[in-house]
């Protein structure tokens, strides 16, 4: 019998075990492989920007040069807004819109496009292969070894020891990514704005991620719950995870706010 009692998704019926179809879509641009459900959707996926009308952009939006028969505007994919050829010709791989090909975009998105393929090449296949963790939930003084890992669709996190309950990441209201050598307070809360900016992990530093404290917000609740998670007997892979995860609360906090 489970020691745990957290009022997440649990048991049957779980929308994490609906088989998530795909289906393939033509967009102005370019062929997207999309959920055939919405609902089902990456919570790291962006929507699809309005293109800036061509009425509005006589000339390049980064360059100012005027369009004529020779100078043609092309669109970026990723922001919408209006560049000619040279200031919008690379075509970069562009995973969050769900493109099945590298699509059009201008220096400044593809920069961000390429940097974010790390995480997608990277850190996606770490959560998705999971870490050991000792899990306390909420106030209770019982932990239990569980592993964490990412599910397929990554919209949650599943833990499984011997008991298994999920959570939605839409549903988690703020993370904060321990190392072995902070002792935060119990209501020391960092939400996804001040985790861009947190000092509790960093690439490249010599501090390495020991834990996590996530406060999720049940179904029908506005109160949130804790759950405290500390690296098992793998203290590697776990900080690995950890480290991944910081870089996946990068991506949906920028697609929340967008």
């Amino acid at each position: 019998m489970s020691v745990f009692q957290f009022d997440l998704k649990r048991g049957s019926g779980k929308m994490s075990t609906v088989p998530d179809g795909k289906k393939l879509v033509r967009s102005p641009s370019g062929l997207r492989m999309v959920p055939e459900n919405g609902a089902f959707n990456s919570p790291f996926s962006l929507d699809e920007p309005q293109w800036v009308p061509d009425k509005e952009c006589p000339s390049c939006m980064q360059c100012d040069k005027k369009y004529d028969f020779l100078t043609r505007k092309h669109h970026c994919r990723r922001c919408g807004r209006c560049f000619c050829d040279k200031c919008c010709s690379k075509k970069v791989a562009l995973p969050r819109m769900c493109f099945v090909d590298p699509v059009r975009q201008c220096g400044e998105c593809s920069l961000v496009s390429q940097k974010e393929m790390e995480f997608y090449d990277k850190q996606l296949k770490v959560l998705m292969g999971g870490g050991s963790f000792i899990v306390t939930l909420g106030t209770s003084k019982t932990s239990e070894t569980m592993m964490c890992r990412l599910s397929n669709n990554h919209r949650y996190l599943f833990f499984d020891g011997e008991s298994h309950f999920e959570v939605e990441l839409s549903r988690i209201s703020s993370m904060q990514v321990l190392t072995e050598e902070s002792t935060p307070e119990e209501n020391d809360i960092h939400t996804y704005t001040s985790l861009l900016d947190s000092q509790y992990i960093s690439e490249g530093g010599n501090s390495r991620a020991s834990g996590m404290l996530l406060h999720c917000k049940p179904t029908g609740s506005q109160d949130p719950q804790q759950l405290r998670m500390e690296a098992a007997d793998d203290k590697k892979t776990a900080s690995s995870w950890l480290a991944a995860m910081h870089k996946a609360a990068k991506l949906l906090y920028e697609a929340r706010d967008r």
